[in-house]
This record gives C-alpha cells, sequence and structure tokens, in this order.
C-alpha cells in the first residue's frame, strides 16, 4: 500500500503523493487497459444520479436502520443467488466475521479452516481472531482449494470450510466445477463461499449463480468490487442463518442509520455490470494472451494464469515495484495510455506484481493496441 505523504508536511512541498499523481494520470489518458477512469466526488455523484432514476423508485423515503432501499437490495441479490434471504452489511470484513462466528456458534468450535492466502488471513487483519476468538487451520496451503483427499485426511476439527472464489492472491484462481463439487461434497462441515468476486466466476465453472451458491451453507458478496459500488457487502443463507447475521451485524456496528448510497450504487452496478461480465472475462483472454506475447522479450516476465479464469489477472515483471510505478505514470501523463494500475514488489527482491482489470475501456484495445501499449512502456524502463 502506497504511503500517504500528505501526512509528512514536508511533501507538500516535494510534490503530489502518488496516489494523487497516479488519480490525475488515469483520469487524463484517452485509454485505459486495466480498471475504470476514476471520478472525483462530483462526477460520482451526478453518475449516482443518473443511475438511480432507473435502479429504485426515489420518490421512495430513505431507508431507516436497513429497511427501505436497502431491503430492496437484500431481496434482489437473495434472489440473484437463489437463497432464502439476504442482509446487507456495510463491508466485507465483517459480514466475513459474522459468518464464521455464526458457524462456529452453532458447531461449539472455534476453529475455522482457512487458506493462508484468503482475504481474512491477509487482508482483515485477522479480525476472526482478535474480535470473534477464532482459530484458523488450513487443510492445504497448496495456491488452490483443497481437494476432497486433503479434506478427509486432515487431522483438525473445525466449524466451517471458507472458500474463496475466486482465490485473489494466487491468481484470481478457480477450481473446475468437478474440483469445486468434489471438494464440497467430501466436507462434513458447512461450507462458506468468500464470493467477493463470485458474480464473474460463473463463466469459468460454467454454472449459474444459484447452482454455484447451492453448494454453499452460506455465501458472501462484495459491491464494490467488480460492481463499482460504493461499498457494502451481503450474506446470504438460510432465513435462520441471515436472521441471526442481523444480529451480529448489530452488535458490530454495522446498523447504520442510513446506507442509501452504497445500496443505490449496489443496485445499479447490478443492473449496469453483470450484464457485460462475459465481454469483460472473454476478452481477458485476448488481453492475457497478447501480454504475454509482447512481455517474453523481457525474460523472467510472466501473465498468470493464462488464460485467465476471470476477468483479473496477474503480470509479474523482473523490476522493482517503484521503477514500473514510475515509468507506468509517464507513460500515462505522456502518452495518454494507462496499461497497468500500481505495483507492488514481491519477496524476491527485483520482482514485482500487478493485477490487471479487463473491464468497459479495456474492451476497444486489440492484440496489436496491447502490443504497442508494452512496447511503449518497455522503453521507459
Amino acid at each position: 500500500m502506497d504511503v500517504n505523504e500528505n501526512d509528512d508536511p514536508a511533501a507538500a512541498v516535494a510534490g503530489p503523493s502518488v496516489q494523487e499523481r497516479r488519480f490525475a494520470a488515469q483520469r487524463g489518458c484517452e485509454r485505459l487497459l486495466s480498471g475504470t477512469r476514476p471520478q472525483n466526488l462530483r462526477e460520482r455523484l451526478a453518475a449516482l444520479t443518473a443511475e438511480a432514476e432507473q435502479a429504485h423508485d426515489l420518490d421512495r423515503r430513505p431507508d431507516f436502520y436497513g429497511d427501505g432501499v436497502v431491503r430492496a437490495l437484500e431481496e434482489r441479490v437473495a434472489a440473484l443467488l437463489g437463497a432464502a434471504d439476504a442482509a446487507f452489511f456495510p463491508t466485507g470484513t465483517m459480514a466475513q466475521q459474522v459468518a464464521m462466528r455464526i458457524w462456529a456458534d452453532r458447531r461449539g468450535e472455534r476453529n475455522v479452516a482457512l487458506h493462508p492466502l484468503s482475504h481474512p488471513e491477509r487482508h482483515e487483519r485477522r479480525a476472526y481472531a482478535t474480535l470473534g476468538g477464532l482459530h484458523s487451520v488450513w487443510p492445504t496451503t497448496e495456491p488452490r482449494i483443497p481437494t476432497p483427499e486433503e479434506i478427509r485426511g486432515f487431522d483438525e476439527s473445525y466449524a466451517v470450510l471458507t472458500l474463496e472464489l475466486p482465490l485473489r492472491e494466487a491468481g484470481f484462481v478457480l477450481p473446475t466445477w468437478d474440483e469445486l463439487t468434489a471438494t464440497v461434497s467430501a466436507e462434513d462441515a458447512p461450507v462458506h463461499f468468500d464470493g467477493a468476486r463470485l458474480w464473474e466466476s460463473t463463466f469459468h465453472l460454467g454454472h449459474s449463480l444459484p447452482e454455484i451458491a447451492a453448494l454453499a451453507d452460506s455465501v458472501y458478496v462484495s459491491f464494490y468490487k467488480t460492481l463499482g459500488g460504493v461499498s457494502g457487502a451481503a450474506l446470504t443463507g438460510d432465513r435462520e442463518f441471515v436472521r441471526t447475521a442481523k444480529a451480529w451485524r448489530h452488535r458490530y456496528g454495522g446498523q447504520l442509520f442510513q446506507q442509501w448510497p452504497a445500496a443505490l450504487s449496489a443496485l445499479a452496478g447490478l443492473d449496469r455490470e453483470l450484464p457485460l461480465l462475459e465481454s469483460y472475462v472473454t476478452h481477458a483472454k485476448v488481453v492475457a494472451a497478447a501480454l504475454a506475447e509482447a512481455l517474453a522479450v523481457v525474460p523472467g516476465a510472466r501473465v498468470f494464469p493464462e488464460p485467465p479464469h476471470t476477468h483479473q489477472f496477474q503480470v509479474w515483471l523482473p523490476y522493482p515495484a517503484r521503477v514500473l510505478d514510475e515509468a507506468g505514470l509517464r507513460l500515462a501523463e505522456e502518452s495518454g495510455l494507462g496499461l497497468f494500475g500500481g505495483w507492488r514488489d514481491s519477496a524476491l527482491p527485483g520482482l514485482a506484481m500487478t493485477e490487471v482489470t479487463v473491464a468497459g475501456p479495456a474492451l476497444e484495445w486489440t492484440a496489436k493496441d496491447v502490443t504497442a501499449g508494452v512496447e511503449a512502456l518497455l522503453a521507459l524502463l
């Protein structure tokens, strides 16, 4: 994560922060390969106002403590996933904690099965342990979901098996449908899907959202990842699970007075993005193949996985992150081409990784365009 240089008075003399420079550069780009063009607050408000007219009846009163438009969103998500009910949460971190806590309480077991690369382990400050008193166990450390053999041979008990679909840190990787069903069938404990990016996983798995969700006892989905919402998440499950989840939502401070901006943007995102996801996932394969071919001249460069399982994948290059960030910013500022987002260093010195998200702006990029963009970036290194 970039350090906010504006926290340092001396940085004001040095110039804008990396975040500010990247924001300005991407907004000024004529073409973006990864992600979408960032909006300022005025633009974000205008877009929400325009989209909200189709997303919900704006003549109705605002929500109060989870009713109104928030309840409408819950009902829509439950219908999309074929679930009995859904509970809206202000953050996915809160939703994940609540799901694991419910299963732990029901089964009288404080262990929860996670992957060491999973979001609760890597990006939530292990809140399940600090706040919930839970302990993680790892049926596998391989960069994939556990196999049926690993489930059956695992020597520790646990309350719930959490599967992240796709597993982001491993490269947004997904199992096949047969692998997923085999793992779930081998499991005696409840199964929870960390489906922050479940929306785009249907194409690789070859099954609908309700069919995928039906494999699990509870499912978490995000509204800002992929869908471009302001914030928020949802948990789905049977009615008793959701009723309990809402009680814990209140205890964790998630029963906000009003959340209509997040709910409206989520409804708008469902309308806007779900119909386009197949085109994103399909074109990601074109983009990844073109990147792999263009970067073949760089020893150690890699695109992973190839082909991508969703519309997101990793690119690895043998340069420090700061060097790649600077080259990318220069390319955007001088040529109007936004090729990649931010880079992060790996455990191996001199090797960095970035995540590519193929969305609307990338659809206009041909394989030749990708090659030309890579050549321009390499010329700056």
